[in-house]
This record gives C-alpha cells, sequence and structure tokens, in this order.
C-alpha cells in the first residue's frame, strides 16, 4: 500500500546540524569532486612547491648578512638573480593553483548541481509543497556555487599554510630549537580559539541561510501576487514584511562577522606575545653565546613569516564552516528527498483500460494521531471501470475529488487504499516514463516554459527532434493559426515568461496544442475549454472532438456543452460515486446531477 502523496506541511522540517569531524563531513563531498583528481593533484603540487619555497626568503637574507656584507664571498650579480628566481617560482606555483583551485570547484559545483536537479525533476511532488521555489533555486543555484568555492579555496589555504607552517617551524628549529619552543607554545590556545568560534559560526551560518530563504520567499510571493498586493493596497505592509526579515539578516551578518573579525585580535596577541619573548631571549642569548646578525634576523624574519599562515589558518574556521554548511545543504536534498518508485512494466501505446478498485485518497497521510474517517479523505472507496475509447465526464460539487480522481493515473498522486490499473497493470508496476507517455492532459493551471512555441507544443523533444509540420498542425487544430502568422519567427518565437504576453485563451489553445502533438492514448481535459470565448471554444471543440476518436478520454469539465456529449457522466460528491449514466439519464434521475445542472454547473475539483 502506497503513502499517500502531496502532503500539505507548510515548511520543510528542520535538520539537524551535521555531526562528525570536518574530515567526515568533506568525504560526504568527495563523490561530487573526484573527477576533479587532475586539478586537486596540481593544485596539491604547486602548494607544496609554494610552501617550501618559505623558508628560503630568511635563508637568502641570512646568507646576505653573514656573507655577503662581512666577508664578501657572494657575487653581486647573485643577489637578484636569487631574489627573481625564488618570486618566479613562487609566482607560477601560485598561478597554477588558483587556476587548479578553479577547476576542482567549479567541476565539483557541476556534478553536485546536476544530481540536485535530477533529483528535483525525479521527486516526490510532496517536495514541492515542503519547500518554497526560491528556497530551491537558492539551494540548487547559490548555496552551492558559494559553498564549493569557499570550500575548496579554504581546503587548499588549509592544506598550504599548513605546509609554510610546518617548513617555517622545521628552518626555525634548525636555527635555534630553544626559541622556537617559545614559538609552539602559541598553538593550543589557536587551536582553542578556532575550535570555540568555529562552532559558532556554523550556528549563524545555518541561521542565516533560513533568514535568506524567508526573505527570498517574500520576494517571490510579490512577485506572483503583484496584482493582488496593489489592488488592496498591500504594499506598506510587504514593505513591513520585507524589512523585519532583512534586519534579521542584518543581525545574523553582524554576528558572523563578531565571530569572524574576533579571530584576528586573538592571533595577533598571541603572535605578539611570542615574537616579545622570542626578540628578548635573543637579544640576550646574542649577549652570551655569540649569534650572527645573520642568524638572529633570519629567525626573526621566519618568525614573522609564520604570522601570515597563522593567521589564516585562524581564519580558515569561516569559509570552511560556511562552504561545508552551503554544500551540505545541497547533499540534504539529495540524500533526503525520496524519489517516486516504479516498476518495470513498459507498453508502447496501450488500449485505455483503466480501472479504480476501491481506491481512498487522504491529504495529509494517515498518522498515529488521525482517526478513521477523520476530515482529509479525498476519495472513499472509489470503483470504477472506464473503457477503452470510452469518453467520461466527472462533475460534482467543489472539493468532491474530481481532479483527485484524474492525477492518480498519471501517478501525480498516491492512492493510500485500493489500486488503478492501466490495461490491467496495477500503476506502481509500470516504469513511470513509460506510464506517463500514455497520457496527455490539459489543466486549469496553463504552465509554458520560457522557450520556443514550437518546443513548448512538443515538450520533451530535443529541438532538432520537433516535427514542425505536426507542431504546426496540433496549433492549427487549437485554432492558433492566426497568432503563428502573426508572430515574427512563427513558431520559433519565444512566448517569455510562462507565456504571459499571450491572452489567457491562447495560452489555454496552446496547452491543448500540447496534448494534439502528443497524441497519447489516453486524454486528461481538466476543464479544457474554461478560458475559451465562444467561437474559439467551438473550433477547439471540433478539434477535440476529432482527437477524442479511438481514445480513453476524462474529462472534468462544467459546461453543459463538454458534458453532454460524453458517452458517460460521473457525480461525485465528498470523495464518493453518487450517480453515472448519460447525460439524458441523469437529467431524467432528478438527482444531483439535476441540481448543478440547474444551476449552471460549476466546482473546481
Amino acid at each position: 500500500m502506497a503513502p499517500a502523496a502531496l502532503p500539505l506541511s507548510p515548511e520543510a522540517p528542520t535538520s539537524a546540524l551535521p555531526t562528525g569531524s570536518v574530515l567526515q563531513r568533506v568525504k560526504r563531498l568527495w563523490p561530487y569532486f573526484r573527477d576533479a583528481r587532475t586539478g586537486i593533484v596540481f593544485a596539491a603540487l604547486a602548494t607544496v612547491v609554494g610552501a617550501l619555497t618559505e623558508p628560503m626568503i630568511p635563508a637568502l637574507l641570512k646568507a646576505l648578512l653573514d656573507d655577503g656584507f662581512n666577508k664578501g664571498r657572494v657575487p653581486l650579480w647573485m643577489v637578484p638573480l636569487a631574489f627573481m628566481g625564488l618570486f618566479g617560482l613562487r609566482g607560477m606555483a601560485s598561478f597554477v593553483a588558483q587556476y587548479a583551485l578553479s577547476y576542482t570547484a567549479n567541476t565539483g559545483m557541476l556534478n553536485l548541481r546536476r544530481a540536485m536537479f535530477a533529483k528535483l525533476t525525479a521527486a516526490q511532488l510532496s517536495l514541492f509543497s515542503r519547500q518554497s521555489a526560491s528556497k530551491l533555486s537558492n539551494t540548487l543555484v547559490y548555496e552551492v556555487q558559494t559553498g564549493s568555492q569557499m570550500l575548496v579555496s579554504s581546503l587548499i589555504t588549509l592544506a598550504r599554510d599548513s605546509l609554510t607552517l610546518v617548513a617555517l617551524m622545521g628552518y626555525l628549529l634548525y636555527l635555534n630549537w630553544k626559541l622556537t619552543l617559545i614559538v609552539i607554545a602559541v598553538f593550543p590556545g589557536l587551536a582553542w580559539i578556532m575550535r570555540v568560534l568555529s562552532k559558532r559560526l556554523y550556528r549563524l551560518t545555518r541561521a542565516s541561510q533560513q533568514a535568506t530563504d524567508e526573505l527570498a520567499y517574500v520576494v517571490e510571493e510579490n512577485a506572483l501576487a503583484h496584482r493582488v498586493v496593489r489592488l488592496h493596497g498591500a504594499q506598506q505592509r510587504q514593505a513591513d514584511r520585507f524589512d523585519g526579515l532583512s534586519l534579521s539578516l542584518r543581525r545574523l551578518a553582524l554576528k558572523s562577522t563578531i565571530a569572524m573579525a574576533a579571530m584576528t585580535p586573538f592571533t595577533q596577541l598571541l603572535a605578539s606575545a611570542a615574537l616579545s619573548a622570542v626578540v628578548a631571549v635573543a637579544l640576550w642569548q646574542s649577549s652570551t653565546s655569540g649569534v650572527t646578525v645573520g642568524n638572529f634576523v633570519a629567525f626573526v624574519t621566519a618568525m614573522l613569516m609564520l604570522i601570515a599562515p597563522i593567521r589564516h589558518l585562524a581564519e580558515i574556521a569561516s569559509p570552511i564552516t560556511r562552504g561545508l554548511a552551503a554544500l551540505e545543504r545541497g547533499l540534504e536534498l539529495i540524500e533526503q528527498t525520496a524519489e517516486q518508485g516504479g516498476g518495470a512494466h513498459q507498453a508502447a501505446r496501450v488500449q485505455g483500460d483503466i480501472r479504480f478498485e476501491g481506491v481512498w485518497v487522504r491529504y495529509p497521510p494517515k498518522d498515529d494521531t488521525t482517526p478513521e474517517g477523520e476530515t482529509g479523505v479525498a476519495l472513499r472507496g472509489i470503483d470504477l471501470h472506464v473503457r477503452p475509447g470510452e469518453v467520461v465526464a466527472f462533475v460534482g460539487p467543489s472539493g468532491s475529488g474530481k481532479t483527485t480522481l484524474v492525477n492518480l493515473l498519471p501517478r501525480f498522486v498516491e492512492v493510500e487504499r485500493g489500486r488503478v490499473t492501466l490495461d490491467g497493470v496495477p500503476l506502481p508496476d509500470w516504469q513511470l516514463a513509460s506510464l506517463r507517455r500514455q497520457f496527455a492532459m490539459v489543466s486549469q493551471d496553463v504552465v509554458m516554459l520560457n522557450d520556443t512555441l514550437a518546443a513548448n507544443v512538443a515538450l520533451g523533444e530535443a529541438d532538432a527532434q520537433i516535427d514542425e509540420a505536426r507542431a504546426r498542425a496540433a496549433l492549427e487544430s487549437a485554432n492558433l493559426g492566426d497568432l503563428l502568422a502573426k508572430l515574427p519567427q512563427g513558431m520559433h518565437t519565444n512566448v517569455g515568461h510562462n507565456a504571459t504576453e499571450l491572452s489567457g485563451g491562447q495560452r489555454q489553445r496552446l496547452a491543448i496544442a500540447r496534448a494534439i502533438y502528443k497524441d497519447a492514448p489516453v486524454l486528461i481535459l481538466d476543464e479544457a475549454t474554461s478560458a475559451l470565448d465562444n467561437e474559439s471554444e467551438r473550433l477547439v471543440q471540433d478539434a477535440l472532438a476529432r482527437l477524442m476518436k479511438g481514445r480513453t478520454t476524462l474529462v472534468i469539465a462544467h459546461r453543459l456543452s463538454t458534458i453532454e456529449h460524453a458517452d458517460r457522466v460521473i457525480v461525485l460528491a465528498d470523495g464518493r460515486i453518487v450517480e453515472q449514466g448519460s447525460h439524458a439519464q441523469l437529467l431524467a434521475a432528478d438527482g444531483l446531477y439535476a441540481r448543478l445542472h440547474s444551476q449552471g454547473l460549476g466546482g473546481t475539483n
């Protein structure tokens, strides 16, 4: 028994903060960055080369001071040559590391986005009732890009500065191990600071993500409902909502800045304390053990060079935390979003024999706190046989379950109890793609993609595969021949965002043209002529009448012209079939259908 679909939960559940070390969390992301192994290798090699050149700077200074100035053993021409060669090598290593870093980040970002979008297109439809479009797009587009770039850059910085730190510490130990012990004493304090502040940064980052989603949702709502907002003069209230969320986001950003900025003064304080101690001890050693000027300058220079990698390592917690938080959000979408399953049965074209056997559907799904028979039931024990080639019209009051019933067929809604079969095969046993190829649907809610007219009609086919003659015939059958002639590029004209430049009737007829082009054996018409004037409706009805021949057709209709030609009319009320028969038979029965007919019919689902 499949669970009921489309739970109407207003918010997605807040996921728990990820546990485990940074290394364990990075390992979760490795499959998406595996293709960038070459980039990682080159970045690592360039990082090693750059890190190993760091101690060479104080070493050159030591040789120059001890041998060049005091004894004149170093030829003058070697000084600029050595420094230019050293910094040239460092520059080349930096270039290779940066390019390899960009290659790695963008490859991982591409793979993660592909996986997320594939999950999005295969997910159960309940995902879209739990999460807003703005949140999904923000995660897929912005969070993944920011997270991959920050994380890869931070990990390379972590590797580079760690190696630099090791190389400089090794050189310091070589020069003077006693002074080096003073420097090493700073590290435990730095580790504690990084640990405390990184935890706070992660909590603030997650809170900022949520606040960003809420702010984007307000923008999305106002973009979609701009006419209603203006009609009712609600601009100020919406501005107040936006302002409140913006202030909340600003507070979180300032708190994050405080957490990040606190690392720098703490780091500098510890470094200055260590430097003061080293200078004092070094001066004392120079007066007692004869330490050379070159040795002292080289040690102090190497120690000062330690400050930059130590500061970077202290600050690295912030970008790593932010990058991980952003990418883990994408992983949550991939790992926690259930895909709609299907079986293995396939068929090129069905006959169109449909059976509903004891079908129950509930919104939201029944849980332990919902007693049997409580509200939320959309369909109650539906038994119905639709024969191949039959035209069946569904009518009933609003909320009677008409749209839910037809949405069971392409599995936009799942059965809670009972089963639905197509040509004798239960729907869960069908391969989803093969099942949905058997249906063409024209709904009240017309959705068009920002693409050409031809691509919208032949939706699902690549541009090179579109049969233009067939697309043109479909458009003309849907009474769009005049529109086609007026468009500057004909059927290759881009219709824009949801085809908003077209009239409501034209958009409805474009959806009908899409169904005509698909030529599926089963048609689902959910008030397909609702947006048409009388003349356009007559032309479209003629086209649909020709299209219905030899096909099973399920029609949700509120107009007499659509219903009276049906082979059978099914009357629904409160999720049950209460009457069925021909239009004339039901009128003669003087029941619910007759009352609805006298009222002009109606209802929307």
